[in-house]
């Protein structure tokens, strides 16, 4: 008899399982619904086939029932069979209906061992594979393992009919212990088979880290409660930071956020689930009651007990132990599960009939619209899976074996609505939650399709059950949301908005970030069409938070579907819809983000009311650039800025943009300083233009602001600013002649007919950006051609008189400008630099002409260049400002023809005369020099006019022009130096005078520190020399000083030899001879410059010979000289000693 125990190959499922461990078979009790309703649904129905896959089929209940191990849910119901109803042979049980009340119970490993069974005999079960293939059902961990509670009915039938049993294995509530095996649900690393390939390795594999039997007490022990996972606890703070921020807890929230500063919580995907965002957690709230059940009382729908059976398991409860005495609770638990499959029956039906009313509205609308007939659509199919759905709400006991699991299968057919839906999945989701009338009004097929669609009846006389038995094996799912929405088919604009719609949500978090730029088409085309503004509002927030940190190109691609949408949706749309958007991220942590907003706002502008370009949007970028610190995101709103100030009409907003052109100029990163030049000043400007402000207010503004900083800048001139006004004024240039051509006398005369002429290609400055472009400005480059003709025979012909914006230039602008000129400080270079590109910009604008006829004359007023005014020009200074190197360098180089070079070299010729001859510093000389120098083209003309100072008769011009070459070597090729530079300074140094020979001493060193050819070199050697080593100049105090100093200052940069041969070695016998001079005033001179020079010379790398030979005696004698004539240095000189 023990031997039969196993119940033999042939039996299906009544056999001891392979698959499970020992101790999962040394369990005595084991109270389960299943095995109450296996027990009590054994009737007389028939024998079954012991061969049958689906069936339940003991070979010997008695050996069963006295033998076999209990804890087995085949075993338990044979031994109830044996209590109860012996020779009496069992009802068909469905291995759908095992599986559907295994899950319910929570025997999950006991479900994956049938699974794993029935896949490896090819059959598989839809219900286990779906199960078992979604990760979300194993998010989950219930504290509470089934079967723990009141002793189960099965479980006192299986003590009773297996004989005593130890005390500890038989307590009706003993627990389930954990199976042995290494192989369990716990073990199984469900987040590998993700589809999210990125977080193959996250935290959901962390329970690995709990110890085996740690978790074994946790799950066993209902009082326990099992550790948080890493997961649930991001999707806990994830919904916790939710509720905090719609309840108003701002503050609360920010210190949360702190508090988790790990966690993104503006995008649900950074939590790492799998799965779509759940509700919030009042709505998880308010639902949680509608999911307390008990294992215990769970029902499997697809199994349902009719009266019959309750009638025939009636004599089986009455003849159960009286320990089971419990006849009220068995009744209970038939009652609930009749009532179930009540309820799925009529939710079937009902969803028929809901499919059926909305065909025929749909037929309804389209005869009313179209006016003729609909051909009459032929189904064999449905019609008779209606009808058998019908019949079995009406009778359900008349064919059990469709009854118990094929039931599920009609629902699938009938592609009808779930009524059980995943806890992961948000409510809002469901289908069966829409609302009604959204499901109403959804229509079923299109009116096109029906004339087309026809199903021909098969010639046959099968009964409708008999067809609804056979399509039941089509494996069709529709009780899922997915499942739900597979199988109805969108069949019109509307019907697919809605779809997409719905969604959407679900598949862009499980798209990868560097893909879900491809669903932009259809998140804009949803947006668009579809009817609820609830469910645009939340497309468009998926848009905007797609991508978390988008790139430059995913940015542009969702601007250009920003664009797109609205020009699809119009003004009013974008306004209630995009810029709640934009506004919601335009304080986002990311600076992409804002990026995003910023750029977003200069897209949009051309497609908003105008009311709100000039007040919404204006006041959001003006925020923007105010408080945000990426120099990028300033630089969009600057960009965008510029566009919505190409579109605003408002005069009352010009003061407010005059603002933000002067934050914009002044702000410190030269990014949003480029585009303000770029986009934003050309955009005000034409705006300015339209309003008649340019001349106005624009430019005499800037004017006056520069004015203000020279008179407060007298002790130390702010320098940034002076260039941020400057820079302004010089990029209004273009919009200035712009106006003055379209203002112009001839303006209606320009007229496009015939041959165009063409603009030189160097008539203009290079533009910073097309917005500068006057073709671009003025419309065209034929048009301004056009004008430009004009605009030259006007001035040459027919003068200025009665043009307003010209005159207004000529009178107002330059006497302001040239008066400006006179203030700047000469020696700042940088000043004279901007101004001279001002100057030069604004005359190659206005053109050549114009130059020559009212530029160049205003100048020479002012500087009055002739040998008469010599004392005069003296004493008033002129030629001492900045005026004559901004004219020379600005205005006389703006042409490079013959004549206008010669006017150059006239203009220097005569200042260098003038200067010298009126005994007046050399600044505004030097700095045409330094300006003109720093372009190789103007250095031949500079050495023309040095030449000019070489040979004039006057010694203090030939002086003038000795100094000169100083500063014109460090900028001239070797070979200039070579063929004219060094020619004429020994030319000059065989002067009769000897101030013009001592002038030349600072260039032949410059030519030391700068020149690398060594016969150079040597020939400059030679001259110094011969300076220091002939009679005649031994007792030259001025030349001593001069040589003195140019050691001094060249001797660090020159070539080591010449250090080491040459300047060393002079120092010192200039030393040892001022030590012998007798007036103390030009001894303290020297030595001073002697202490200076070799100060300069300690940081050299000096040879010990050098050092011993010729430094330290050097510094000897100065100290000595310091001794005797100031005692305060000759510390510093004793410590220069030390230092070496």
């Amino acid at each position: 008899m023990a031997a039969m125990a196993p119940g033999g190959s042939g039996s299906g499922g009544g056999g001891v399982n392979p698959f499970l461990s020992d101790s999962d078979e040394d369990d005595d009790e084991v109270a389960t619904s299943e095995e109450r309703r296996a027990g009590l649904r054994l009737g007389s129905g028939g024998g079954l086939d012991p061969g049958s896959a689906d069936s339940l089929s003991p070979q010997d209940p008695v050996a069963l029932g006295s033998s076999a191990r209990p804890g087995l849910p085949g075993e338990s119901a044979a031994a109830a069979v044996a209590l109860g109803c012996s020779g009496e042979t069992s009802t068909r049980l469905s291995i759908d209906a095992i599986a559907a009340q295994l899950l319910r119970d929570q025997y999950l490993l006991t479900a994956l061992e049938l699974h794993t069974e029935l896949l490896e005999s090819g059959r598989e079960l839809p219900r286990l594979r779906d199960y078992f293939s979604n990760p979300g059902n194993f998010e989950r961990q219930s504290g509470t393992p089934p079967g723990i509670g009141a002793p189960g009915l099965l479980g006192a039938v299986g003590v009773g009919g297996a004989g005593g049993r130890e005390p500890s294995t038989t307590s009706g509530g003993g627990q389930l212990n954990r199976a042995g095996s290494i192989s369990t649900l716990d073990s199984l690393d469900f987040a590998r088979y993700s589809d999210d390939g990125n977080r193959e390795t996250d935290e959901r594999v962390a329970e690995h880290e709990v110890p085996l039997q740690e978790r074994k007490n946790y799950k066993s022990s209902p009082e326990i409660q099992e550790p948080i996972k890493p997961l649930e606890k991001r999707a806990l703070n994830f919904l916790v930071n939710e509720f905090l921020l719609k309840n108003n807890y701002k503050l609360t929230s920010i210190t949360f956020s702190d508090e988790n500063d790990d966690q993104d919580f503006e995008l649900w995907d950074d939590v790492g689930l799998n799965i779509p965002k759940p509700p919030d957690l009042l709505q998880l709230y308010r639902d949680f009651g509608n999911h307390q059940v008990t294992g215990k009382d769970l029902v499997d729908v697809a199994s349902g007990v009719e009266e019959d059976e309750l009638e025939a398991l009636t004599p089986i409860l009455g003849n159960l132990p009286p320990p089971l005495g419990t006849p009220q609770t068995v009744e209970n638990s038939l009652l609930v599960q009749k009532l179930e499959d009540k309820i799925s029956l009529l939710n079937s039906e009902k969803w028929s009939l809901m499919e059926q009313i909305r065909r025929l509205e749909s037929e309804m609308d389209f005869l009313k619209s179209e006016h003729f007939a609909v051909p009459v659509v032929c189904d064999s199919v449905q019609p008779s899976l209606d009808q058998s759905l019908h019949k079995d709400s009406e009778d359900s006991g008349q064919n059990p074996v469709i009854n118990n699991s094929d039931e599920g299968k009609n629902k699938d057919i009938h592609l009808s609505e779930s009524d059980e839906v995943d806890s992961t999945t948000p409510k809002e989701t469901v289908p069966n939650s829409l609302p009604r009338r959204e499901r109403e009004e959804m229509p079923s097929s299109s009116p096109s399709r029906k004339n087309t669609v026809h199903f021909d009846k098969p010639n046959r006389k099968l009964s409708p059950a008999f067809h609804q038995a056979l399509l039941s094996f089509c494996r069709m799912s529709a009780d899922s949301r997915l499942g739900s929405e597979v199988s109805r088919i969108a069949d019109s604009e509307k019907s697919v908005m809605l779809m997409l719609g719905r969604c959407l949500p679900h598949i862009v978090p499980n798209v990868l970030l560097a893909k879900r730029e491809e669903l932009i088409p259809l998140i804009l085309c949803t947006a668009c069409l579809h009817p609820e503004p609830k469910e645009r509002d939340q497309l468009l927030h998926i848009l905007f938070n797609l991508i978390k940190r988008p790139d430059d190109e995913q940015r542009q691609m969702i601007l250009t579907g920003c664009v797109a949408f609205a020009r699809h949706v119009g003004p009013t749309r974008v306004e209630a819809e995009l810029l709640p958007q934009c506004w919601e991220q335009i304080n986002h942590k990311y600076p992409e983000r804002r990026l995003l907003v910023a750029e977003s706002c200069g897209a949009l502008a051309p497609y908003l009311p105008k009311e709100i370009r000039s007040s919404l949007v204006l006041s959001m970028l003006q925020q923007m650039l105010m408080e945000d610190k990426a120099d990028l995101v300033r630089e969009a709103v600057i960009k965008s800025l510029g566009i919505i100030m190409g579109y605003i009409d408002d005069p009352d907003k010009y003061q407010q943009g005059f603002e933000l052109l002067l934050s914009a100029l002044g702000d410190p990163s030269e990014r949003v300083v480029s585009a303000t030049h770029q986009v934003f000043l050309p955009a005000y400007a034409a705006w300015t233009t339209e309003l008649g402000n340019l001349q106005s207010h624009l430019i005499p503004t800037l004017l006056n602001k520069i004015e203000k900083l020279l008179r407060e800048g007298e002790h130390g001139l702010d320098e940034h600013k002076l260039h941020m006004y400057l820079s302004a004024l010089q990029s209004l240039i273009p919009s200035l002649f712009a106006l003055v051509l379209q203002n112009a006398p001839f303006s209606s005369k320009a007229k496009l007919h015939g041959e165009v002429p063409q603009i030189e290609v160097t008539r203009f400055p290079r533009p910073m950006s097309p917005l500068q472009d006057v073709a671009t400005i003025i419309g065209s480059r034929e048009q301004l051609a056009v004008l430009l003709q004009l605009y030259d025979y006007q001035l040459e012909h027919e003068g200025t008189t009665g043009w307003e914006s010209l005159l207004w230039v000529v009178n107002q602008l330059l006497p302001q400008l040239i008066e400006i000129v006179g203030k700047i400080n000469v020696t700042s270079t940088a000043c004279v630099h901007e101004f001279s590109r001002f100057f030069w910009r604004l005359c190659r604008t206005f053109g050549k002409i114009f130059t020559n006829t009212k530029v160049k004359p205003q100048f020479q007023e002012i500087l009055r260049l002739s040998e008469e005014n010599i004392d005069s020009s003296a004493r008033n200074g002129v030629l001492t400002k900045a005026t004559v190197p901004i004219y020379a360098t600005g205005v006389l180089t703006c042409y490079i023809q013959e004549e206008d070079r010669k006017l150059l070299v006239g203009f220097l010729e005569d200042v260098m005369t003038l200067l010298s001859l009126s005994h007046a510093p050399l600044d505004s000389l030097k700095a045409s020099f330094v300006e003109l120098g720093a372009n190789p083209a103007y250095h031949e003309l500079l050495l023309t006019v040095l030449w000019y100072g070489v040979v004039h008769t006057s010694a203090l011009v030939r002086c003038t022009a000795a100094r000169m070459f100083e500063l014109l070597v460090k900028g001239v090729n070797e070979t200039l130096v070579a063929q004219r530079v060094v020619p004429a300074l020994i030319t000059l140094s065989s002067d009769p005078e000897i101030s013009v020979r001592i002038a030349t001493i600072p260039a032949f060193g410059t030519i030391m520190e700068t020149v690398i050819q060594r016969e150079l070199l040597e020939r400059v050697k030679m001259q110094l020399a011969s300076f220091l080593e002939d009679p005649q100049y031994q007792d030259q105090y001025a030349l001593h000083t001069e040589i003195i100093k140019t050691f001094g200052r060249v001797g660090p940069n020159a070539e080591p030899r010449f250090r080491d041969e040459f300047v060393l070695p002079h120092l010192h016998k200039l030393a040892l001879v001022n030590n012998l001079q007798i007036v103390d005033s030009k001894r303290l001179d020297i030595a001073t410059h002697l202490f200076e020079a070799y100060s300069a010379l300690s940081c050299c790398f000096i040879s010990e010979d050098l050092m011993v030979n010729h430094f330290l005696p050097g510094l000897r004698c100065l100290r000595t000289d310091m001794e005797h004539l100031s005692p305060e240095h000759e510390l510093n000189v004793n410590c220069c000693k030390l230092s070496e």
